[in-house]
Order: C-alpha cells, then structure tokens, then sequence
C-alpha cells in the first residue's frame, strides 16, 4: 500500500449502481415494446418476457456470490490512510462507464419486441431487480460481519466496473458507520434531530 492509502469504493454501491438504470430503461422499452405487435403477438411476448424476467433476476441476484463471500471472508481492515469514496461518486462513476452499453441495451430491448413485444424490456428489467437483490444480499453479509466491504477503485475496470471481477485480490473493511451509505449500498438515512 503507497504511503497516502488507496481509494476504496464500496461494494455493495458498485454492485446497486446498476439496478436503477436497468430498471428504468428497461420498464421504458417493455412499455414502448408492448405496442409493437411483433412476430409472437403482445401475448405470447409479455408472458415470455415475464419468464425472461424472472430467470434474469435470478441469474444475476446469484452469480458470482461464491466469489463475494470468499473475497469478505478474507477482508483486511482498511488503513487509516485510506480514502472511501463517496457513494455519489461511486454511483456516477458506474453509469459514465456504462452510458454507452446501457443505452445499446435499452436499443436491443426495443428492437426486440418486433419479435417478442416487451420481452427484451423485461429482460433488462429482471437485471436491474438482480442486481438490487445482489446488493441486499450484500448487505447481510455486512451486517452478519458487523462490517462494510470495500474494493480498491484501481481494482476496478473503466473507473467502475466489477467489484469480484478477476483484477480483485482483496476487499477490506471498515465499521458500519464509515461512509454515507447503509449496508447494502442504500443512503444511510440520517435520524432526524428531537
């Protein structure tokens, strides 16, 4: 570790930072999708998206969670010099990553509708909802640990990217009252003065 600490980025915000916009883009395209007939028909295509959804956010709420647990189990306390980074930042770092992506996405979800009206917009949908599980998940195991995970930023892809990807050796930890965000990468709410 260089003498003035390293940058850390919260976990579980890295993983959060994405379900909103998939969500969104995603009820947008199901919902501009639905009113293209499609080769299946408007039936047919919103009960396969809602399969689609559910099998998404299942996949992704899941993946990688072997990963995750190992990489906490072994969490350094973070040095005194290290720097957290905002849960602001973290989130806009993320979305300026993935700006381009996000939007070929939602692009896909709409072309694919004149085969299966809204069931593209679903399946954008069901990982925005996947990663949001993740993060919840990833909350527990901070609160089961009493700790908040952290992941060095030059560790992650494009300023961003995957907090358990393979450039990840290690996470470390602080108290659960470091930073502005709650278990699971949520505002920390602030108790309102008596």
């Amino acid at each position: 570790m260089t003498r003035g600490g390293q940058g850390l980025a919260r976990v579980a915000v890295v993983v959060r930072a994405g379900a909103a916009p998939l969500w969104w883009l995603g009820v947008a395209a199901a919902g501009i999708g639905v009113l293209v007939p499609g080769l299946t028909g408007r039936r047919i295509g919103v009960l396969a998206g809602a399969a689609l959804f559910v099998v998404t956010a299942a996949a992704a709420a899941y993946a990688g969670r072997g990963r995750y647990r190992a990489l906490a189990g072994q969490a350094a306390r973070a040095g005194k010099h290290d720097v957290l980074q905002d849960r602001a930042v973290t989130v806009r770092n993320w979305r300026r990553a993935h700006r381009w992506w996000l939007l070929l996405a939602f692009l896909a979800g709409l072309g694919a509708s004149f085969a299966a009206p809204a069931a593209g917009g679903l399946v954008l949908a069901g990982g925005g909802v996947g990663l949001w599980l993740k993060a919840l998940w990833i909350g527990r195991l901070e609160q089961d640990g009493e700790v908040l995970l952290w992941v060095r930023v030059d560790w992650l892809r494009a300023g961003a990217g995957r907090p358990a990807g393979k450039r990840v050796k290690a996470y470390r930890a602080t108290g659960v009252a470091a930073g502005d965000a709650a278990p699971g990468g949520s505002r920390r709410r602030v108790a309102a003065a008596a």
